[in-house]
């Protein structure tokens, strides 16, 4: 899970060679950095999570963990994107390689017409709601997408873009190690019981 291009100040800041913009009361990555400080926020932004990656739903949770993971990597969130690439890897059968070559190259990654047209429609969310066409939709369609499928990948692009920009707007930790993402990608429960593992710790 290379990260591509240089690092720019305040984006890749797991070493510490950066701080994060306020002062936490935690050296925890990301957004677990940023629930614990902010309880309050932290709930309904983790059951929306929960709902949308872990709900029931004709998507695999892998299928949305990879939506989830692309549209973080369009928006260059180390954080977002090594985690939910990790949780998707755990939960394809094709592992990270998919993951790779879906952020690589859309158009020739292996994976299915419909998943490839959620995928662009959730790239087109990343831009700006606006850009989302009605050809995209009729694509995604006629690959077999259902109305709660192309509702469901607009949503999920759109609360990655706010989990990003929320994120790296408060210059949050990022660790470079791919296995500190893939220890928390092995935890099955759902963000819900992360969540409440978390506040155990504290």
């Amino acid at each position: 899970m290379e990260w591509p291009g240089a690092a720019r100040p305040g984006q890749f800041n797991h070493a510490g060679e950066f701080a994060p913009h306020i002062t936490l009361d935690t050296d925890e990555p990301g957004i677990r950095g940023l629930f614990r400080y902010r309880p309050e926020t932290a709930l309904p932004l983790n059951e929306l999570s929960e709902v949308l990656l872990c709900g029931e739903s004709t998507l695999t949770r892998g299928e949305r963990e990879l939506i989830a993971a692309y549209v973080s990597a369009l928006n260059e969130c180390r954080f977002c994107f090594f985690t939910h690439a990790a949780f998707a890897a755990m939960r394809l059968p094709e592992g990270m390689a998919v993951v790779d070559q879906v952020r690589a190259d859309l158009d020739a990654a292996p994976v299915s017409d419909k998943m490839k047209a959620l995928l662009a429609i959730a790239a087109a969310v990343q831009q700006g709601g606006k850009k989302v066409s009605r050809q995209q939709v009729t694509a995604a369609r006629e690959a077999g997408a259902t109305d709660v499928e192309i509702h469901d990948a607009v949503l999920i692009a759109a609360a990655f873009c706010m989990y990003n920009r929320y994120v790296d707007g408060l210059a949050t930790l990022a660790s470079d190690d791919p296995a500190h993402y893939a220890a928390r990608a092995r935890m099955t429960g759902g963000y819900r019981v992360m969540l409440a593992e978390s506040q155990r710790q504290a």
